[in-house]
């Protein structure tokens, strides 16, 4: 199974002292972000101190995840040069589309073999956050093998439509299962956008049910405070992994009996049913329930 992205937690690239406590806040992946977070008269600075923390700082327990600058700005390709030199799990791009993750798919494999990196071994994970992208979400998560994730930006993207972002999210319903299809049409993980207001706990705990409901993996955090709330939603309850085991079970004794089909609980067990239950069982291993 591949790795857990349930959290992807944003973290100012230019605060020192965030970037020393993001490895040790609890989420799946932690996002240095040299975009949004950090003003035009810092990037410089910003890019040197995100650099120095990967290098000196253990954040082996987390995916680390750096958002650079769009390639188009003086500051994107300055980004993508000095962070990729020390290595960091990915690259996230802002506003993408397939002509640029095309373009840094090329540096990226010249940084690799110039610094003797594993070929393709630094990921690329895509914000769909314009009309654009929206539309040719496929496209770009198939532009570039190194593509591991896409996030849906919903604050830019509504932007970009000249509509209002609400907390009940209605007007990104569409762009919501347009992103989550594609991602698992090309089987990559689908994260969802942000819930920006931080003491909402009930209205965070319904918007990533809606998204684990509509095929997300994951979802993005603004705040610690909001890693358990989100975890605890696509975490498996009890009953499923129950359920799942049982199916396990009863499939491999079906086939010790050279069965074809079977069935549960006077239910026919079918191969979707399987499948479920097989990614069930691996997620409660991987989260150590079972």
């Amino acid at each position: 199974m591949k790795k857990l992205r349930r959290t992807m937690l944003f973290m100012p690239g230019n605060n020192p002292g965030m970037l020393q406590n993001a490895p040790i806040l609890g989420a799946d992946s932690v996002i240095l972000d040299l975009e949004d977070a950090v003003s035009l008269t810092e990037k410089d600075s910003a890019r040197l101190l995100v650099k120095e923390a990967i290098c000196n700082i253990d954040y082996s327990k987390v995916e680390l995840v750096v958002r650079v600058n769009p390639l188009d700005t003086e500051y994107g390709s300055k980004d993508i040069d000095t962070i990729a030199r020390v290595k960091p799990d990915s690259l996230m791009i802002p506003k993408a589309t397939e002509k640029q993750l095309e373009e840094i798919d090329k540096i990226l494999t010249g940084i690799e073999e110039e610094e003797s990196f594993e070929k393709g071994s630094i990921k690329l994970i895509p914000i769909v956050e314009t009309a654009y992208g929206l539309e040719n979400v496929y496209n770009i998560i198939n532009s570039s093998k190194r593509v591991a994730a896409v996030l849906l930006g919903a604050e830019d993207l509504t932007s970009d439509f000249g509509i209002k972002r609400t907390k009940e999210g209605q007007e990104i319903f569409y762009a919501r299962n347009r992103v989550s299809t594609a991602c698992r049409a090309a089987r990559v993980d689908a994260i969802d956008t942000p819930f920006t207001d931080t003491n909402d706990y009930e209205g965070l705990k319904k918007d990533t049910t809606t998204a684990k409901k509509l095929g997300f993996t994951g979802k993005a955090s603004i705040n610690p405070r909001q890693i358990d709330s989100i975890h605890e939603v696509f975490a498996p309850a009890k009953e499923e992994i129950d359920n799942a085991v049982r199916v396990l079970k009863a499939r491999d004794e079906a086939q010790q009996k050279g069965l074809g089909v079977f069935s549960l609980d006077g239910k026919m067990v079918d191969a979707p049913v399987i499948s479920r239950a097989v990614t069930t069982v691996e997620l409660a291993k991987l989260l150590g329930f079972i």
